[in-house]
């Protein structure tokens, strides 16, 4: 398959499927709704609104099918609400109105509108509007196209209808302070039908979108896979020294200097690959390279993510494809052992991207050369490549990418999350209670960058510790990506492999298992 092509593939079926997965989404939603709505109501909580006004209304909202001459042909919905003074036997009243009348009726009267309301902790958020006292008590109005008033529990049903409305919570005697426990249901004959019509069109979509994403990454895999045939960087097979520091192989091949870099003497003699790394430590079947660029600019790093905006796009849609890739990927190895390899090939292309883009924009601003446009090795100061496995376990296609995945997984959740939980204790009404709030925050990974590029902007230098230990906690990432993708059996270590290449030097990454007797070529 020609590239063009493959990329027409990919784009169409990036295009197809995701409106597809979001009406598949609203489709199963709409029918868990619609099943557990029943014959009856999908209701709320119940919750408390309190206010000093004369009266409490709902949030102003658009008119429902304005546009539609009379009645439409079904009904959009039934709105119920049960509303109860907190105070007891106290008469309260709930009616519902057009807009336009209550808004009349309530013209210069003190009352108060709802504008949101949030959850976890519950608060209420309204509008005062001052103003003086009602002329006359709600019921005496002939406002009301539903209404309830009394005593006790007060229950309001009305068929949502063509126009604007507004609800008003009322004392029955148009007294001051509203102090109220309400409930708010719904019901629809249109959620069942629409969670049909949601369903279908996301599986036709699924069906056209999905082969045409595989078809098309197959295609740009096959593009972009090396043209050794697939042996390690760097090693004796491709007859040069290896990646070593300031050195990057273009295209698979050895000995080519990204620009600005510094030669590498080709009379270093590669070592040969083993299935160990120093002291005995097993090679993980992944290889992060990224070599600092000694000039670069003190500044550069403030505007780099706003020049790396193309790439966050492309990349959106990559990874997307990256995810339904690796999904039949999964079924592929669990029915025949195997990856297969114009997918693995595109993966990794993906992987390699994001870390170029990665390296110069935001998770070590490295460099100061622009990322090229490609899934292929590139004559770039960052690489990575994965090892393709000949074979992979059936049974750990299952597992290794959640269960065995999760110390991992919160390890990396500690380097890059963003967010923290706070819990604070408060007491409301006597009643001791536990809130918790979502407070933002740099990752570790992205401090680190922050404090490296402030270094830079004021001595002009990165200082090399940290820019290893970044590599280290960046290389440990993409294992785990590696692993969680089903690109490898082999288990992440627990360790942070510190500098610019892998710690087992320019030599090859030889995967477990695959290790090549001594002597041979």
């Amino acid at each position: 398959m020609k590239k063009p092509a493959a990329i027409i593939m990919l784009i169409l079926g990036i295009l197809i499927t995701l409106p597809g997965l979001a009406a598949l989404a609203g489709g199963a939603v709409a029918s868990a709704v619609g099943t557990i709505q029943g014959d009856g109501y999908l209701t709320s909580g119940t919750s408390r609104f309190s206010v000093s006004s004369f009266a409490l209304t709902s949030p102003r909202a658009d008119a429902i099918g304005d546009d539609v001459p009379g009645r439409l042909p079904f009904d959009v919905g039934t709105l119920r609400l049960r509303v109860e003074s907190v105070t007891p036997d106290k008469p309260v009243f709930v009616g519902i109105g057009r807009q336009a009348d209550v808004e009349q009726y309530l013209s210069g009267v003190h009352h108060s509108e709802l504008l949101n309301i949030r959850q976890r902790p519950f608060r209420a958020e309204y509008r005062d509007v001052p103003g003086g006292n009602p002329a006359s008590p709600p019921a005496d109005q002939r406002i009301w196209t539903a209404s309830a008033s009394g005593t006790g529990p007060q229950e309001l049903t009305c068929n949502i209808t063509p126009g604007a409305w507004e609800v008003v919570v009322m004392n029955a005697d148009a007294s001051p302070v509203v102090d109220v426990q309400a409930q708010a249901g719904f019901r629809s004959d249109l959620i069942r039908p629409a969670a049909t019509g949601l369903l279908v069109g996301g599986i036709i979509a699924l069906l056209i979108g999905v082969p045409l994403i595989i078809f098309g990454a197959a295609g740009l895999g096959r593009h972009a896979a090396r043209p050794d045939g697939g042996r390690p960087m760097g090693g004796p097979d491709m007859g040069g020294p290896g990646m070593g520091a300031g050195a990057y192989p273009a295209a698979g091949y050895p000995g080519t200097a990204y620009p600005g870099a510094p030669a590498v003497p080709e009379a270093v003699p590669p070592p040969q690959p083993s299935a160990a790394g120093p002291g005995g430590r097993p090679r993980y079947p992944s290889s992060l390279f990224g070599e600092l660029d000694p000039g670069l600019s003190r500044w550069m790093w403030l505007v780099k993510w706003f020049l790396a905006i193309p790439h966050f796009i492309l990349l959106f849609f990559l990874w997307f494809a990256f995810a339904i890739t690796t999904i039949v990927a999964g079924f592929a190895i669990l029915f025949t052992g195997r990856y297969p390899r114009a997918l693995f090939d595109f993966n990794v292309g993906v992987l390699r991207w994001n870390w170029r883009v990665a390296f110069y924009a935001y998770a070590a601003v490295g460099t100061d050369l622009y990322p090229p446009f490609t899934l292929k090795r590139a004559n770039y100061p960052a690489d990575f490549d994965v090892e393709y496995p000949q074979r992979l376990s059936r049974g750990l296609v299952l597992v290794k990418w959640w269960l065995l995945s999760i110390p991992h997984l919160l390890l990396v959740a500690a380097f890059t999350g963003s967010t923290e939980t706070v819990w604070r204790w408060q007491s409301e009404d006597n009643v001791l209670g536990a809130t918790y709030e979502r407070v933002s925050g740099p990752s570790l990974l992205g401090l680190l960058v922050l404090i490296a590029a402030v270094i830079l902007l004021f001595t002009g230098r990165y200082q090399r510790p940290l820019f290893d230990f970044i590599l280290g906690i960046n290389r440990w990432i993409y294992r785990v990506l590696v692993y969680t993708a089903l690109m490898r059996d082999e288990y992440p270590p627990f360790r942070l492999d510190q500098g610019a290449t892998e710690p087992e030097g320019p030599g090859d990454v030889v995967p477990t298992g695959d290790v090549p007797p001594a002597g041979a070529p």
